[in-house]
Order: C-alpha cells, then sequence, then structure tokens
C-alpha cells in the first residue's frame, strides 16, 4: 500500500506528515499540540534572527564598535553590560568600553563599576595580564533576560 503525506507549509519551514492511510495522517495531526505552528515559529525566530535585528533600536554598530541609543532608564551596570554583551567576543577593555559609553552620552567610573561587576560574577578578565574584561554566562544571561527584555518591553 502507498503512503499518503500531507505538506503543511508554515511561516518557518515546511511540516510533512506521513501515514498509511487518511485516517492515520488526521491522527498524527490530531496529536499537535494548539498553537504548535506559532510556538515553533516563535522559537525558531528567535533563534535564527541575526543579533543584530533584535538590538536595533538598543544598540548601533558603528566602525568604533557599539553604541547605545536607548538610554532611557539604564543604570551603568546595564549599560556597560550591553556594551560588552555587543561588543565582539563579549569582550572589551575598560577604555573600549568607557569611549563607547561617551559615545552614547553615558558618563560613568567604568572600572570601579567593572570591578564591582566582577564581584557580582557577572565579567571576569579571561587573561589577567591584559586589560580585557569579557562578561560570564551569568552576566550574558543577565543583559538578555533582564536588560534587553526590559528594553525590548519599553520599545514595543
Amino acid at each position: 500500500m502507498r503512503r499518503i503525506e500531507a505538506r503543511i507549509k508554515t511561516p518557518f519551514g515546511e511540516i510533512v506528515v506521513e501515514g498509511e492511510s487518511p485516517q492515520e495522517v488526521l491522527s498524527v495531526l490530531e496529536t499537535f499540540p494548539e498553537g504548535f505552528v506559532e510556538k515553533v515559529s516563535g522559537m525558531i525566530s528567535s533563534r535564527l534572527v541575526p543579533a543584530t535585528a533584535q538590538l536595533k533600536g538598543i544598540v548601533e554598530f558603528t566602525t568604533e564598535g557599539p553604541v547605545i541609543v536607548a538610554r532611557s532608564g539604564l543604570t551603568h551596570y546595564e549599560a556597560i553590560g550591553l556594551v560588552l554583551y555587543t561588543s565582539e567576543e563579549k569582550r572589551n577593555t575598560a577604555a573600549q568600553v568607557q569611549k563607547l559609553l561617551e559615545s552614547s552620552g553615558i558618563r560613568c567610573m567604568v572600572p570601579a563599576r567593572l570591578n564591582e561587576m566582577t564581584k557580582r560574577g557577572q565579567v571576569f578578565k579571561p587573561d589577567p595580564a591584559r586589560p580585557e574584561f569579557k562578561l560570564t554566562v551569568q552576566g550574558e544571561r543577565w543583559v538578555e533576560d533582564e536588560v534587553l527584555a526590559r528594553l525590548r518591553g519599553k520599545m514595543a
């Protein structure tokens, strides 16, 4: 007996359901939870949309590096976290972070804040001999889950 195939076009691609009979195909389709396509589409787009598109209106990428354009209500820690998050390899020197924040119109004592962020576990120095700071995994999560989520909420 021939197999029956149903191809369903979705925003993220195509779902293919196969069965021995039309009833089998229908029973497989009935097992899909409500809102399945929307949930999968959301998961895929959030993972595949380039980071630069997700940061539109928050950070602008310049030849010097990332410059924050959404400054409303940002603490100095959040601004530093955002600059590090959007920097190449999520790392930068205190002097470069200071320069990028000044380009963003934010004045703060970057070395002091980086020291406090190190104690909080948000940044670390990958090589103690070099002046670079890098976001920790905890720091990345903090920027994504709290800082960016709040800024995106304000923009919506």
